[in-house]
């Protein structure tokens, strides 16, 4: 009989020891290969596209390329590969945002260590998994939705490219234009045409604001903002 494929897994994360212990908690399970680390976003979408994993567990706050902009862009070129959320941060706006660019399931980090396994081998199959405390306020959220149907127009949301999610990143983690080019890897004027569009969808008009939304969409962590400001 042929032996199972075990399920391949790349662990993105920008701390070292989180990953090596995240590593260890997968090392004794004899269907899970851990092939991969990435260190950022941006490395998580190379290493994905390099190494074809079948799961990836990702952190959302990760310097150059938050998870969730990666996460968007790895299903984008490989939809079958599934993605799962793992952070310290389960506030609602962390996961309706990891829904929306199809993560398969979040797990905060306090609860990961005797449930990842399992975590990894449900979104493996095709299902969903959350932390017990994240599905209830789901279920609730849920409930409160189809409660409302019917009784309000719904808001028309903004809609941001791949390219000014990453602009807009770097812009909060105060890169200043030429930085942003050369990391992109793009040319200045595009830059400034990126933050100029931004500006304007999102109708905020200093780096200050931009700094601000990108920490309520969760796109950074609040401790970044502190560097900048003061």
């Amino acid at each position: 009989m042929t032996p199972k494929k075990p399920i391949t897994v790349l662990l993105a994360d920008d701390h070292t020891m989180v990953r090596e212990g995240l590593r260890s908690l997968l090392v004794a399970e004899t269907d899970i290969d851990v092939i991969g680390e990435a260190e950022n976003g941006r490395g998580a979408v190379e290493m994905a596209e390099r190494l074809h994993p079948d799961v990836v567990v990702m952190d959302i706050a990760m310097p150059l390329l938050n998870g969730l902009e990666a996460t968007r862009q790895i299903l984008k070129s490989r939809p079958k590969t599934k993605i799962f959320i793992l952070s310290a941060h389960g506030d609602d706006a962390y996961v309706t945002k990891a829904m929306s660019v199809g993560a398969s399931g979040f797990l905060i980090k306090q609860t990961a260590a005797h449930v990842l396994p399992v975590a990894i081998r449900q979104v493996y199959e095709g299902s969903e998994f959350y932390s017990p405390t994240i599905s209830k306020r789901l279920m609730q959220q849920q409930s409160k939705a189809q409660e409302r149907v019917g009784k309000r127009p719904m808001g028309k949301s903004i809609e941001l490219s791949s390219r000014e999610m990453e602009v807009l990143q770097l812009i909060a983690e105060g890169k200043a234009n030429k930085e942003t080019a050369a990391e992109l890897n793009i040319s200045i004027k595009t830059v400034e045409k990126h933050r100029q569009s931004l500006m304007e969808k999102l109708n905020i008009h200093d780096t200050a604001g931009l700094t601000r939304h990108a920490i309520a969409a969760g796109i950074i962590e609040s401790s970044i903002q502190v560097t900048i400001v003061k």
